[in-house]
């Protein structure tokens, strides 16, 4: 849960930049902005990895499930209906 409590702290952190960029255009708070919102990309990526590792882990932990036996030979698949032409157009007469 640590790293959670640092992504709420940096957000919160950010919060006065966002305020200052976008209610009064301060350039600077904007580039303070996109410095935070990179180090908050970078910490999500790292509990994704995280989370992805621990569910890898248990999922290996437990035991495979036993293979089924394998079957006769497969049906060949129908074949399809063969697609139908398309209408002739009309021909229009000269007057």
């Amino acid at each position: 849960m640590n790293k959670f409590d640092n992504v709420k702290n940096l957000i919160m952190s950010l919060e006065e930049d966002f305020k200052k960029f976008y209610d009064k255009n301060n350039q600077a708070a904007g580039t303070r902005v996109r410095k935070g919102m990179q180090e908050l990309k970078e910490l999500a990526q790292s509990i994704r990895m995280e989370v992805q590792n621990m569910k890898n882990e248990q999922t290996s932990d437990k035991e495979a499930p036993a293979k089924k036996p394998a079957t006769a030979a497969k049906k060949p698949a129908a074949k399809a209906a063969p697609a139908k032409a398309a209408p002739a157009k009309a021909k229009t007469t000269k007057k």
